[in-house]
Formats: structure tokens, C-alpha cells, sequence
């Protein structure tokens, strides 16, 4: 009796250590990630979200960098956003990016009228980004994938206007640091960038 209660305290104890995470693996918890590391992990974040490869990062980074005009961590956000499979996905066309890239690639979506086959095209102010008339004959591919997000509550950003009726999108301006919600640190981009 005496030893069940010794052996319930032992496993108590490794319980809370557990919670605590002092034990085993879970102990390098503590150690405080380097400068470096953090730079690399929130590069590493924002490629994994857009969905590019370190050379086509690298390349916006570069464009991002020889823009005169604003800083070039908000520079590249806004490179990343103006891509057409991002808007395709901001335009809630897709369910997500990489789903996006594919109706690209498949020749399922026009801008301003013409067929455009690169995820990574860059649109412009006042291009009209629409799907090929012959997307429509395809009834399941409309309802699980166009109408299924048009019918989610999510709210179209800002410089981009949506006709859900007509499922076409107008590029009204370009994208500003402001019209991207997701908590970025675009200068420790910059900053591993610039060693």
C-alpha cells in the first residue's frame, strides 16, 4: 500500500514536470533562439505562406530591394500579394494558394480577357482577373471550388473589388503593408537578406 502511494507521487511528479516541459526533449525548450534563427524562421514563414521557393524568393527580394519608393520588406509583401495565384486566393476564387496555382496552371483563369498560365504573374491596377467560359460547364468544379469559399464570411482585402455574380475580380490599387493581416516581420527579412 505504502509503495502504490510512493509510485502515485513519482508519476504526479513527472506529470508536472511534463507540463512544465523540463523533461527529456522537450527541455531545449528554454534555449533562446539566435538572431539569426529568428530572421531565417519568419522568411521561412512567409515563403511556406505564399507558397514560393527560395530563387523565386529571392528574385522578389531583389525587385523588392530596387524600388525606389518605400521600404523593401513592405516592397516585397507587396510583390508576394500582387501575385495572381495569391489573388486568385484573395479574391476567394480558391479554397487556398496552391489550389489557386492550379486553376493557373490549367488554364482556368483569364486577366482582362486573355489566358495567363503563371502563378507567379504579376497583376496590375485595373486588370480584370476572371475564369475561361468553358470553367462553367464543369458544375462540380463551380460549387466545391469557386462558390464553396464565395460563400464563406470572408471579407474581400481592400484593393481588390469582387463580383460574385459575374466571378470576376478588379485590381482597384496596388497592395499596401496595411491590407496584410497576418503578423509578419518583414525587417528581420531584410535584415538576413542584407548579410
Amino acid at each position: 500500500m505504502n509503495r502504490e502511494k510512493n509510485l502515485d507521487k513519482k508519476i504526479d511528479k513527472k506529470l508536472e514536470k511534463k507540463a512544465d516541459g523540463k523533461t527529456g526533449a522537450a527541455g531545449k525548450r528554454g534555449k533562446k533562439m539566435s538572431e539569426y534563427g529568428k530572421q531565417l524562421h519568419e522568411k521561412q514563414k512567409v515563403k511556406h505562406m505564399y507558397g514560393v521557393r527560395e530563387k523565386q524568393f529571392r528574385r522578389f527580394f531583389g525587385i523588392a530591394t530596387k524600388t525606389r519608393q518605400g521600404a523593401p520588406g513592405e516592397n516585397l509583401l507587396s510583390l508576394l500579394e500582387r501575385r495572381l495565384d495569391n489573388t486568385l486566393y484573395r479574391l476567394k476564387f480558391a479554397m487556398s494558394r496552391a489550389q489557386a496555382r492550379q486553376a493557373i496552371v490549367h488554364g482556368h483563369v483569364l486577366v482582362n480577357g486573355k489566358k495567363v498560365y503563371s502563378p507567379s504573374f504579376f497583376v496590375s491596377v485595373n486588370d480584370v482577373i476572371s475564369f475561361a467560359p468553358n470553367v462553367f460547364d464543369k458544375k462540380a468544379f463551380v460549387e466545391q471550388v469557386i462558390d464553396k469559399r464565395l460563400n464563406i464570411g470572408i471579407k474581400v482585402p481592400e484593393w481588390l473589388e469582387l463580383d460574385k455574380k459575374a466571378h470576376t475580380g478588379i485590381v482597384l490599387r496596388n497592395p499596401v503593408r496595411s491590407d496584410i493581416q497576418v503578423p509578419i516581420e518583414e525587417h528581420l527579412i531584410v535584415e538576413l537578406y542584407s548579410k
